[in-house]
């Protein structure tokens, strides 16, 4: 096997590849090929600085890491989806053609059979696999859905280079059989999918249940007793414990119209 030298990473399937006939499936193989070879060229990368596995429904491009990644991830946002739309126009339905991406980067070795090895490979494959890509691409009328890895992103993207509009990833993190892995998505964040956690770039919004209880009016005590377990009475209270944790409420309790949970003692 050889030591790991750095690459970039880059793979691409084919949506419901399995869904079609036989010449189908070649007429999209020929397509994915044409593309993957035109994207190289456009980003200026020689097939020199590439190594190719074929994989059926998808390709994977493993290119020298001194070939640019800017100039690559550029074409990927703009002339790849534009020139595959162009495509699909003019096909039918049954040969239409629609992709999950994924931009990575990291250390892989080749082993004597000419197989990769690398964890950075795993990830990558991973995040191809996740559903919320999957998800991504299926709720958009775009071709295109393409995931870039955590190191893509901070080394690339976060700068906001010409072509590359940071604003438009989005981070989040897919469930993997080796714990959760961080990623950023291009384009906007699908609807809840499984299992799969979705992490935007900017803080969720609170919840009911987070938001703070309104303040008491003169000469009332407001018992917050959402989550707690209040016993008055003989009677049992439930909501979330903010205010009360144990102990036993006497006096008038005074219960409104307000759907907080709260109580007011007089």
């Amino acid at each position: 096997m050889t030591d790991p030298v750095s690459r970039t990473i880059l793979l691409l399937d084919i949506e419901k590849f399995s869904d079609r006939d036989d010449v189908e499936q070649a007429y999209l193989r020929r397509m994915l090929y044409d593309l993957v070879d035109r994207a190289l060229e456009s980003a200026e990368i020689d097939e020199t600085q590439c190594l190719r596995a074929d994989r059926g429904d998808a390709v994977m491009v493993l290119i020298d890491a001194n070939a640019s990644m800017t100039a690559l991830l550029r074409t990927l946002i703009g002339e790849v989806p534009a020139r595959l739309r162009a495509v699909n126009r003019m096909a039918s339905s049954s040969a239409q053609m629609r992709l999950r991406a994924v931009l990575a980067t990291g250390y892989v070795a080749v082993d004597e059979h000419d197989g990769w090895v690398g964890s950075d490979l795993n990830h990558a494959c991973r995040l191809l696999d996740a559903g919320l890509l999957r998800a991504a691409l299926r709720e958009r009328t775009d071709d295109v859905a393409l995931c870039v890895s955590e190191p893509v992103y901070a080394g690339i993207v976060r700068h906001n280079h010409t072509g590359i509009p940071a604003e438009e990833f989005h981070a989040v993190t897919v469930d993997s059989k080796n714990g959760p892995l961080g990623a950023w998505l291009y384009g906007p964040l699908p609807a809840p999918c499984g299992g799969e956690a979705e992490a935007a770039a900017s803080p969720a919004a609170a919840g009911p249940a987070d938001a703070p209880a309104p303040p008491a009016a003169p000469g009332r005590t407001v018992l917050d007793f959402r989550g707690a377990e209040v016993h008055i009475g003989g009677g049992l209270l439930m909501g979330d414990n903010h205010g009360i944790s144990t102990g036993q409420v006497t006096g008038d309790i005074h219960f409104g119209n307000d759907a907080s949970g709260r109580a007011e003692r007089r």
